[in-house]
């Protein structure tokens, strides 16, 4: 009997990750300007079969604002948030380290 190909001793499991990620979480800081902000975009589906694009931002150490944009469908919330989050990296954003 063949063995699995995860059972390799001391190598991890391999991570699929996401082709297109439902979240991002960014921050800029710049102590320079006193500037201390984070950005947290991520889609939820909502009771009527739809998508929710969640845009949470505000100061770090705050309660920030929260905003939510309707969309048709998962797929098309998923692509507002990579337009939203690489306007926000040309605008220096980071991706907040883990």
């Amino acid at each position: 009997m063949p063995k699995p190909r995860n059972s390799r001793p001391g190598l991890p499991a391999p991570v699929q990750l996401p082709l297109f990620p439902e979240e991002a979480s960014l921050v800029r800081i710049r102590p320079e300007r006193n500037e201390w902000r984070y950005y947290r975009l991520a889609v939820w589906p909502d009771l009527f079969g739809r998508a929710l694009l969640a845009r949470h931002w505000g100061r770090i150490g705050t309660a920030g604002r929260i905003r939510l944009d309707p969309h048709s469908d998962a797929g098309a919330a998923i692509n507002a948030l990579a337009r939203l989050a690489c306007t926000k990296r040309r605008r220096g954003y980071r991706d907040r380290p883990a």
